[in-house]
């Protein structure tokens, strides 16, 4: 039989803990994995989450707590979802360290770039296991892309295009959190929130970090006080795959809670000088002098269960985690940068 691992969530007013990566059910499903408690400082918001969950046997339903210290107490679990509101993740994040408990935490981690290098600090010092979910990693667009490039058959890259657009942000509020919509807590709209994935996957991409060259935010269709669209220009810092110095990979990364109704629309470019490989939704082609051919992406997946696979399974074997607080320390540096460059609505600035 399996070993079982005892999870507690920290945080669930996040609305990803039942809607979009919904980890609170993809934990559920796990065979391997018991939620053994939730905790928010609304109760009944862990209630709501507990009931949700629909767990078939009362006596195995999450325990409910306001106080995270308290229930790590009580409950002792294995490993901990650590979710939340930016104002609160840093302070978690460190007191779990300083408990030496293992835990994977929803992005962005801090407040801003500067809460997340302290993590990033303790985490090291302290050789803590903590991992931050950054799920486009592993799509397979992006795996394609990493193995194209390794490939050659790119040839030198020039530039990559990610475009990603959700529905409208008013679902936060549908989904029990309205704060992403307070700048005070929030620190930021659509690039802090969705932004982390293309900017995570253009440094992967060119196995470098990045510069910000430009960036603009509107809020002109929404009227929020946080953006409902950001585009941030990059540059690979030391040049990335297959250029040298300054004359490094170029990108774009746009996001936006403009999609009309609750799908969503996303776009994938990466060009080189040899071929172009482009997706579009789940359509994916490679062009080069010679045509175009379709390419088959293959999915392995919901990337927030990959991400709570993965993280669980090199726990458990004593390997570190597959994307790093310093990994979420890079892009976090790169939003606070793009926010700081286009005048960011409703930032606070460090």
């Amino acid at each position: 039989m399996a070993e079982i691992t005892r999870v507690a969530a920290i945080g669930v007013n996040h609305w990803h803990a039942l809607y979009d990566a919904a980890y609170l059910l993809m934990l559920k499903n796990m065979p391997d994995v018991e939620i053994v408690a939730l905790q928010d400082d609304d109760e009944s918001r862990a209630r709501e989450r507990v009931e949700k969950l629909a767990i078939a046997d009362p006596a195995k339903a999450p325990k409910v707590y306001t106080d995270y210290r308290r229930m790590l107490d009580e409950t002792r679990p294995d490993f901990v979802l650590a979710l939340g509101k930016p104002t609160d993740m840093a302070a978690t994040a460190h007191h779990l360290l300083d408990r030496g408990l293992p835990f994977v935490m929803e992005k962005p981690m801090g407040y801003n770039a500067d809460e997340v290098r302290g993590i990033a600090d303790k985490a090291r010092a302290v050789k803590g296991f903590a991992t931050v979910s950054l799920p486009y990693r592993f799509q397979p667009q992006t795996v394609m892309a990493q193995q194209l490039i390794n490939e050659g058959r790119l040839g030198t890259l020039s530039h990559i295009h990610i475009r990603q657009m959700r529905p409208t942000s008013a679902r936060y509020a549908t989904w029990g959190a309205p704060w992403m919509l307070d700048p005070k807590i929030a620190n930021g709209g659509c690039l802090r929130n969705l932004g982390p994935h293309g900017l995570d996957v253009f440094m992967l991409l060119t196995g470098s970090d990045a510069t910000v060259t430009g960036a603009q935010f509107s809020n002109r269709a929404l009227a929020q006080p946080v953006e409902d669209y950001a585009a941030v220009m990059l540059r690979a810092a030391n040049g990335g795959n297959g250029s040298n110095g300054s004359n490094g990979v170029t990108g774009i990364v746009e996001v936006s809670n403009l999609h009309p109704n609750m799908s969503g629309l996303a776009e994938f470019c990466v060009s080189g000088d040899k071929g172009l490989f482009h997706v579009s939704g789940s359509v994916a082609k490679l062009i080069t002098a010679d045509g175009e051919e379709p390419v088959k992406l293959v999915s392995k997946g919901q990337g927030s269960l990959l991400v709570l696979r993965e993280a669980i399974t090199r726990w458990r074997e004593g390997r570190p985690p597959f994307t790093s607080v310093d990994d979420c320390y890079r892009v976090v540096r790169l939003i606070d940068w793009a926010y700081a460059l286009g005048g960011g609505l409703g930032v606070v600035q460090a």
